[in-house]
């Protein structure tokens, strides 16, 4: 079944008879398009695509699956003006994307619709990948995993963290990624214990933490990858550190698959962490969904109140971050099965001292 005609079945779960995609990624999820401008109008019998000029040629070649109409106007006039959503008599749109504004807009041109705010249509489809979405996820891991191994060889003391986070992004390119995932993250000494730090000019030295968090998109699909390494010399506290986030870590993975709830996933390696007398550094949820978005549902917290799904790829990234000290990280991308799941990341986990 192609992915439009699963958001169809999802429209009518929702009592929909169109539904207006604004949302880039989710429009490259549906048709192909990679441009930065596009709408979508998924009826019951049509799917028409709409774009500016910039993007005649374009959305020639990637469009799929639609009627494509390119226009000097704006995209919703357009809409209109090709009776879009003649017939259709509630339409849902995407409340986290449109703004009021562009709402305002609709109901100027769509006066007789009656508009409906719907929330997760289309990432409800995105949650399961396809055979091609995951060849496109291991790429970007195995680039990850690459970049790593090469920028350990140059982690010592003195080097900057910014020094560290452009090789790693000149990595990435140099071995076929599009594009960093996200701004990445190199932190050391007691900026180990930020779980989001960004790189700076501090300079790395002996006897340091250094949390390390990176990834690439391949195809629009993203890797996302953390491990901790120690320089020049490390602590009995900073190995013992390690060890209680190793073996949450693995224990989660040894535990997850699809058909779980995502709450218990998160409490397996909480509880581990908990156990060896770290549970108050550990401070943020066990993982996320990973796709055309860096962060995608299904959450992976004790929050959450959903099951995972077999053919979801999720992160599993438990930490400790003792402020004062520093911190440790460590994360892999794992594809959810029905039986348990395989690990997508080969960069190895063993505590290095560099």
């Amino acid at each position: 079944m192609s992915r439009i005609a699963r958001v169809r079945e999802e429209m009518r779960k929702h009592g929909l008879d169109a539904l207006i995609v604004s949302s880039i990624s989710n429009i490259r999820y549906l048709t192909g398009f990679t441009g930065s401008n596009g709408l979508l109008i998924i009826a019951s019998r049509s799917a028409l695509f709409f774009s500016d000029i910039r993007f005649l040629e374009q959305a020639k070649l990637e469009v799929r699956n639609c009627r494509v109409h390119i226009t000097k106007f704006g995209l919703y006039e357009e809409a209109s003006r090709r009776k879009a959503l003649h017939g259709a008599s509630r339409v849902g749109f995407e409340s986290q994307q449109i703004t009021y504004a562009q709402y305002r807009v609709l109901r100027r041109l769509f006066p007789s619709t009656s508009f409906a705010s719907t929330k997760e249509i289309v990432e409800d489809v995105m949650l399961v990948k396809d055979e091609a979405e995951i060849a496109l996820m291991r790429k970007a891991a195995e680039i990850s995993d690459q970049v790593f191994g090469e920028v350990v060889k140059i982690i010592r003391p003195g080097i900057s963290e910014l020094e560290i986070a452009g090789t790693i992004s000149y990595l990435h390119r140099k071995l076929g990624a599009e594009r960093d995932a996200f701004e990445i993250i190199v932190a050391s000494g007691e900026r180990s214990a930020f779980p989001h730090a960004r790189a700076t000019q501090k300079k790395i030295k002996s006897g340091e933490l250094v949390t390390l968090d990176f990834g690439c998109v391949v195809g629009g699909y993203n890797s996302d990858i953390t491990r901790t390494v120690a320089v020049g010399k490390a602590s009995l506290r900073a190995k013992r550190m390690y060890d209680v986030v190793h073996d949450a870590q693995q224990t989660a993975i040894e535990s997850a698959r699809g058909g779980m709830w995502a709450k218990d996933l998160d409490a397996v390696a909480r509880q581990r962490i908990e156990k060896r007398g770290m549970g108050k550094f550990f401070n943020h949820s066990l993982g996320h969904g990973l796709g055309l978005h860096i962060h995608e549902r299904p959450r992976v917290s004790e929050l959450s109140k959903e099951r995972l799904r077999a053919g979801s790829v999720i992160t599993i990234e438990p930490g400790v971050y003792v402020p004062g000290f520093g911190g440790v990280r460590i994360e892999d991308d794992v594809l959810l099965t029905e039986n348990g799941c395989v690990v997508l990341n080969t960069a190895p986990k063993e505590f290095l001292i560099l």
